[in-house]
């Protein structure tokens, strides 16, 4: 069953939710690279400033998709570390892949942010969006980094379509998580878009220019 068309349209809808928010100011910083035309949407519509906040999911070496932690900038280091032992998976293997995707985490941060963390940019709300919420582990990753970069007062995950036991996780996490759609068994985000194609980094830049 398709919600969306696709994650412009699932952005308006979500900017609609957090108009309430437009009086404090804030900052939207959006997840690479789904997350960013969604962000695009809510940053509009609350006339505030739009950046990224660049995580990295760290997959299982015998399944990449499958996320067993996650990196963020700020040191940051996210292990499930139930997984890890639940699949045997030894300590150097994990080690292998994070500074794989440590590499590719800077190669982003220079490409969208001129390898900024922060660029200067401040608010005591930040918004955190994402095109959807699986298991939450790359949310988590980006919660903690901008925490730690940024330190707002408060601040707000936001998708259009989350799993429920993932986004009951983050509510102990961030001050309000705010979805379209709560599902019980997600299977993939792309399942609930009619269109959802793999964006480009220039296309990342594009919508960061406007």
């Amino acid at each position: 069953m398709k919600i969306f068309k696709n994650r412009t349209e699932a952005g308006k809808k979500l900017a609609e939710k957090l108009l309430p928010y437009k009086k404090e100011n804030p900052l939207v910083l959006a997840m690479p690279r789904g997350g960013v035309p969604v962000g695009y949407e809510i940053a509009v519509k609350l006339n505030a400033p739009l950046d990224t906040v660049v995580a990295r999911k760290i997959g299982a070496p015998f399944h990449p998709e499958f996320g067993v932690g996650a990196i963020a900038p700020g040191d940051v280091i996210i292990l499930d570390e139930t997984s890890i032992k639940a699949h045997d998976i030894e300590r150097e293997e994990i080690e292998a892949v994070i500074v794989k995707e440590k590499e590719e985490m800077e190669r982003r941060i220079v490409k969208y942010r001129s390898g900024e963390y922060s660029q200067g940019k401040k608010s005591d709300t930040v918004i955190i969006v994402d095109d959807g919420l699986a298991t939450g582990v790359s949310a988590r990753a980006a919660i903690e980094s901008v925490k730690r970069v940024y330190k707002p007062k408060k601040i707000i995950f936001t998708a259009p379509i989350c799993a429920r036991d993932s986004s009951d996780s983050l509510r102990s996490l961030v001050d309000e998580v705010i979805c379209l759609e709560t599902v019980d068994n997600l299977m993939a985000i792309g399942y609930w878009y009619e269109e959802f194609e793999q964006m480009t980094d220039k296309e990342v830049i594009s919508y960061l220019k406007l």
